[in-house]
């Protein structure tokens, strides 16, 4: 979502600011719109599942999508015809930016589990939000050493760990089931198995740091899954759903090639879990 919004927000000052209710998960902030109007935006960053509008006030805009929350990219004043349709239902476009460079940028979100917030620049590590957020998977950083540090000792299962937001940031339900597939581990291992005796990265961790990396790029790469809501900026669905390896595909047969197991479905920190009976050990 942030490379598909970045061309169109980058360097753009928002000219208008359409807040068309009072909240959407929580209240939005003190002159909320007033603040946001005639700013220019000069970054677009992310943490976790956090997006970050820089702006030239100091300010960030914080923006979470919730379970069903959306951005869409149009002109102001369309010509023709579109190559998508709208994306959403038009009743549940809740904030819409005004660009000066001609450009709609509206927030959508059925549900309104999302929320937006702004926050000085200087604090915003100490934001209520972001601050107990954990490492960030798609860092330099992020290894099986990283891997075995976070885990050494915990008998949580595998599965549950790895959801937990204050160890890793991001790392999202779809992606840990279909990295721990990749891993050939099963969700019910206890996470402590990442790490050696000594504390340093088991051969568990070094494969499993690879195929955390690699489903997250190449989601990132095909738009991210649509299951139900998920919409990429230019109202196009992500299309990794089509590479999923176990993710809700419970009673099929396992994809790996010789591996004659079922795909079965059980439940780890009160989300589904899809693993194969056989290779997943």
């Amino acid at each position: 979502m942030r490379r598909g919004l970045e061309p169109a927000m980058l360097g753009a000052r928002i000219d208008r600011v359409e807040a068309r209710r009072a909240d959407i998960r929580f209240p939005f902030p003190p002159r909320f719109a007033e603040r946001l109007a005639g700013r220019r935006i000069v970054g677009l960053g992310r943490r976790g599942k956090y997006l970050l509008f820089h702006l030239d006030s100091y300010e960030t805009l914080i923006a979470h999508l919730g379970m069903s929350g959306s951005f869409r990219v149009q002109a102001e004043e369309p010509v023709g015809s579109f190559k998508y349709e709208r994306s959403k239902d038009p009743n549940h476009d809740h904030v819409v930016l005004h660009l000066d460079n001609g450009k709609v940028v509206t927030y959508n979100d059925p549900r309104r589990f999302g929320f937006m917030d702004l926050a000085e620049k200087g604090a915003l590590e100490a934001h209520p939000r972001l601050a107990t957020l954990g490492e960030e998977p798609l860092s330099p950083e992020f290894n099986a050493a990283r891997l075995a540090k976070l885990f050494a000792g915990s008998r949580a299962p595998l599965k549950s760990a790895l959801l937990d937001q204050s160890r890793i940031a991001g790392l999202g339900n779809i992606y840990v089931c279909e990295a721990l597939f990749r891993a050939g581990l099963a969700p019910s291992h206890p996470a402590g198995v990442l790490a050696n005796a000594r504390g340093g990265p088991s051969p568990k961790a070094r494969v499993l740091a690879s195929a955390i990396h690699s489903v997250l790029e190449e989601a990132i790469e095909a738009g991210g899954s649509t299951l139900r809501d998920h919409r990429q900026a230019d109202g196009e669905i992500g299309y990794f759903q089509h590479a999923f390896g176990v993710y809700d595909r419970e009673g099929l047969a396992c994809l790996r090639p010789r591996c004659r197991g079922t795909i079965i479905r059980s439940r780890h920190a009160g989300r589904s879990t899809f693993c194969c009976s056989v290779c997943q050990k």
